[in-house]
């Protein structure tokens, strides 16, 4: 990965003043500067719109004098505020003191302008936490604020917010938060981790991730820097690795907090190969990446090569974009749009040159999950789910492979002795031409967690309906043999697999 340069960019407010970061924290409660008075001041339309980088709504809405007005304007919407009405909400001498403020005009008693963005953000459990980073990333992403600055951090975005939602949140001794930018991962971690470790390869990140920690009220981490799993020593284990990583398969590593600075995919690659030995038993590892879809070669091929030995895995595609689309999305996100037409030009016209020369065609989106396993054939699951879900998914996640150790130790006989029960909200939709006697197929849907769908046949729909956890799989296979007169001893031989997969998809949950 390439290095920093941060020679353009503002200097910090002091990591090393914990007593100034508490003062202001009470401050910007006390005047509801929250996730929920942040909804209330500005209203849904305009709360959605920060998320757009759209701040007109917002800036309209905070017109006049109040606290939270105020403080909307200074850390969100980055304009300058009146000393007097600064001084009203914040303790002013030791914000400037300590760099959390500037006067831009530099004469005392002139209007006041923060060093950085804090962005209220709501944690699981109903705290106020803050979310620190550069000027002009608290809301909506970069905004092509990396096409200037490419050692920029960014604050909270859909990416985060994606892979803190699917992070499965078991206590742990020890966590791992890999490329931690602004800290959102550290964050979550630190409420069911004892030791949170946040690394990065750029220093600032590291500073702004202490910031975001000290304001948002909660135990420090402990803080290295450097690429991938070098700041890692040697024989260290980790319950949790998560990384949102600059998984952007570019020509060129031009922004650090989004670009792998290796070939294609390899950093991706890398990260998922390198956390198996790193992860104690038991343990989770989970990102979220892209990957090559090669010419000649199948995608999910190449994703289950990245599994590192011991480990067993569940790969989730959400989405899959051709190579001008993947280019511009991009290219936008750095403001190359917003360039000269012939520098745009050139920049778009390298990556289809990169993309040509590796034969890639498209390139995937999702989540990556590994779980350590002493399994002597690990489970590795590679599927493509572009459908809605739920968030926040970590249970699901967790109860997924729970499910699969249950399916390795039990074996058809020992599957046919157990009970089983349906999995909360699923329903049954038959599917058939309107006035047919049979329906032509069975679906059964689930409206939590995945939302899968799975077509059954009737002895699957039949069975599935009366699994109350009451008989065991083999009662209830005899009494559906006996209704539809087959012979039971054929039922019994050829329904397992059925079971197995309407379990291991969580439409079945073992009872007891």
């Amino acid at each position: 990965m390439g290095g920093v340069s941060n020679a353009t960019l503002p200097s910090l407010p002091s990591a090393d003043r914990p007593d100034v970061a508490a003062r202001l924290r009470d401050a910007l409660l006390g005047a509801s500067f929250t996730a929920d008075g942040l909804l209330e001041l500005l209203g849904a339309p305009a709360y959605a719109a920060l998320a757009r980088s759209e701040t007109v709504p917002a800036l309209r809405a905070t017109r006049g004098d109040t606290p939270l007005e105020t403080l909307v304007r200074l850390f969100l919407l980055q304009q300058p505020v009146p000393h007097a009405r600064v001084a009203d909400v914040l303790p002013v001498e030791e914000c400037l003191a300590s760099g959390w403020l500037v006067r831009p005009g530099g004469a005392a008693g002139s209007d006041l302008a923060a060093t950085v963005d804090v962005r209220p953000y709501g944690g699981p459990g109903g705290e106020d936490w803050f979310i620190v980073s550069d000027l002009g990333c608290a809301v909506g992403g970069a905004g092509g604020i990396g096409n200037r600055e490419e050692g920029v951090v960014l604050g909270v975005g859909g990416a985060s917010t994606t892979l803190a939602g699917i992070t499965v949140r078991t206590p742990v001794a020890a966590a791992l938060d890999l490329g931690t930018g602004s800290g959102i991962q550290a964050l979550h971690a630190t409420r069911h981790a004892t030791r949170v470790t946040a690394t990065d390869l750029n220093p600032r990140a590291l500073h702004f991730t202490a910031l975001t920690l000290a304001l948002s009220g909660v135990p420090a981490a402990d803080l290295r820097q450097g690429s991938l799993f070098e700041p890692v020593k040697e024989g260290e284990r980790y319950d949790l690795i998560v990384s949102n990583p600059p998984f952007v398969i570019s020509p060129a590593a031009r922004l650090t907090y989004r670009d792998g600075g290796m070939g294609g995919d390899d950093l991706c690659r890398s990260l998922v190969q390198g956390a198996g030995e790193r992860l104690s038993e038991g343990g989770f590892a989970q990102f979220l990446a892209n990957w090559q879809h090669v010419e000649g070669e199948d995608w999910q091929d190449r994703l289950r090569s990245w599994v590192p030995r011991g480990c067993d895995a569940w790969i989730v595609q959400r989405e899959v974009q051709d190579v001008t689309q993947y280019a511009e999305l991009w290219l936008r996100d750095a403001g190359d749009h917003r360039t000269d037409p012939a520098e745009y030009q050139a920049r778009y016209d390298a990556w289809l040159e990169e993309f040509e020369a590796r034969k890639v065609k498209g390139v995937g989106f999702g989540w990556i999950t590994l779980r350590r396993s002493g399994a002597a054939e690990p489970s590795v699951t590679v599927e493509e789910w572009p459908h809605s879900v739920e968030q926040p998914l970590g249970d699901t996640i967790r109860a997924h492979f729970a499910r699969l150790d249950y399916l390795r130790e039990h074996d058809d006989a020992a599957l046919l002795a157990a009970h089983f029960k349906l999995a909360a909200e699923v329903v049954q939709e038959q599917v058939g031409l309107p006035g047919a006697e049979d329906p032509e197929h069975v679906v059964l849907r689930q409206h939590r967690g995945m939302r899968r769908a799975t077509k059954v046949d009737t002895v699957g729909a039949g069975f599935a309906g009366v699994c109350d956890g009451t008989l065991s799989a083999g009662r209830i296979l005899d009494a559906i043999a006996q209704l539809m007169g087959e012979d039971p001893v054929v039922l019994r031989d050829r329904t397992p697999a059925q079971i197995r997969l309407l379990v291991e998809q969580g439409f079945l949950e073992p009872a007891g």
